[in-house]
């Protein structure tokens, strides 16, 4: 083996071969429910082993997923009811292909991206503070007769660095500010986090795995003393009234599948669910919650359409890993491990019971351990959210991430979409994630390249 920049990261990576070579490490990253396509399409596949019921429901959820709500009342009263404010019109908005969204080129408007807002303090629940006027999640849009609340501007300042071998790279540090706010100036030290869509991929799977598994991952005071202490959120489930473990979104901030759909119809296009079945007009917006009075229906999502929504969310399928026996991939997942990249980004987890057999006892390799990191202060966005403090962020998984450009057409990751390629991702990763990112710099060239190649692959 080539040998590296120092003989700790020689021996590091040395060791990892054999825990690479043992891992149960497949081809097929969803299990049974792997598909092999690739392309623009990648991500709007069935579960391969899906049947029956589970074939008709995820067609018609995912014609409602692609579905352009229209406000009420409108031509087809069963779509209708979108706003009054809101952010975008369809799911697919945020989600083309079922793949992640972008930031907006510097000064332009937000399309598949959003900001979160709050206040200093917890709710009755634990859950973030909205800002009066406001509530939790800046409406940039509205219906006609309603004003949008305002509009977020991203701008990018560049931050330079070098490689150990004295390679050049930038980052870019995104600077946030609000414009034609309608509701008067945010309060001072309002908390802010601005966050991009998340691919929908093996949802299902992930919500498959076993509380139990994340209690057995997690290590709050880093009793192992390795320097990686995931922790679980807990969160209120609104259907069963009870805190729960979060493992959806960028900070592990909700329990279920249904409750994540729930809370981005809600939140991103107003639209009232049997999840959450209140208006979102925030304190202070009289004109909005008089209008969503005298109009609405709810839930504006019935029942027997948000349950084939959820199953389709549920059954979207995982891409096979691609070119598994390429020398540079091998080498590549060699050093994944070696630099501590498999600490968060966990190599293999097992499924347990679920509603939908498809899911059911399978063994996945997803890439995260759905737990909550501290990503040190360059991620830190400042914000609590239930147990997660300014800068933890939930391990993102991997599965997919190298179909990223052929689903989407561009590439951006971190829940900012600041990086613009994966090893920028990787630089900027700080806190427990700090010791990982300082290896990959401190790799020759050749290796840096194997890293990302294998990424590629999966």
């Amino acid at each position: 083996m080539k040998r590296f920049y120092s003989d700790s990261l020689y021996f590091c990576l040395f060791a990892a071969t054999a825990t690479v070579a043992a891992a149960p490490l497949t081809p097929d990253l969803g299990g049974a429910t792997t598909v092999a396509i690739t392309g623009e399409r990648a991500f709007r596949s069935i579960a391969a082993n899906a049947e029956g019921m589970s074939q008709a429901r995820f067609t018609f959820g995912q014609q409602l997923f692609n579905t352009f709500w229209e406000p009420a009342p409108g031509s087809q009263p069963t779509t209708d009811g979108l706003g009054p404010v809101f952010n975008r019109a369809a799911c697919s908005d945020c989600h083309s292909n079922n793949g992640r969204g972008r930031p907006p080129a510097a000064g332009g408007e937000m399309e598949s991206m959003l900001v979160r807002l709050s206040l200093a303090g917890t709710g009755t629940h634990g859950e973030p503070v909205g800002v009066p006027g406001y509530g939790d999640q800046l409406q940039d849009r509205a219906v006609e007769t309603i004003p949008p609340e305002g509009k977020a501007v991203l701008s990018w300042t560049e931050v330079p660095g070098t490689y150990a071998d004295g390679t050049a790279y930038s980052l870019r540090q995104p600077v946030l500010r609000f414009d034609e706010l309608a509701f008067g100036a945010l309060p001072d030290h309002t908390l802010t986090s601005a966050r991009i869509a998340s691919p929908l991929i093996g949802l299902g799977l992930l919500e498959a795995v076993p509380e139990a598994t994340l209690n057995d991952l997690a290590d709050p005071d880093d009793a192992d003393k390795d320097g990686i202490s995931g922790r679980m959120n807990k969160v209120w489930d609104a259907e069963l009234q009870q805190t729960r473990t979060g493992r959806f979104g960028w900070k592990a901030n909700q329990p279920s599948l249904r409750q994540q759909n729930a809370g981005a119809a809600i939140g991103d296009m107003g639209l009232t669910s049997p999840v959450f079945a209140a208006e979102n007009c925030a304190p202070g917006q009289d004109k909005c919650a008089q209008l969503a009075a005298a109009v609405g229906h709810s839930p504006e999502i019935v029942p027997s359409f948000f349950v084939p929504l959820t199953r389709y969310t549920q059954l979207v399928a995982v891409p096979r890993q691609r070119n598994p026996d390429d020398s540079d991939v091998k080498a590549g997942a060699i050093v994944f491990t070696g630099i501590g990249c498999s600490g968060c980004h966990t190599l293999a987890l097992q499924t347990g019971a679920h509603e939908l057999a498809e899911l059911t006892d399978q063994t996945i390799h997803p890439f995260t351990d759905l737990l909550l990191h501290d990503m040190g202060p360059g991620l830190a966005d400042g914000r609590p959210d239930f147990l997660a403090d300014g800068q933890e962020w939930r391990t993102a998984p991997l599965w997919g991430i190298g179909l990223t450009r052929q689903v989407a057409s561009f590439e951006f990751y971190l829940h900012d979409g600041r990086a613009r390629n994966l090893a920028e991702a990787i630089l900027w990763h700080g806190g427990e994630a700090a010791p990982a990112s300082q290896r990959f710099r401190a790799l020759a060239k050749e290796q840096r390249a194997q890293l990302i190649t294998f990424l590629e692959s999966i």
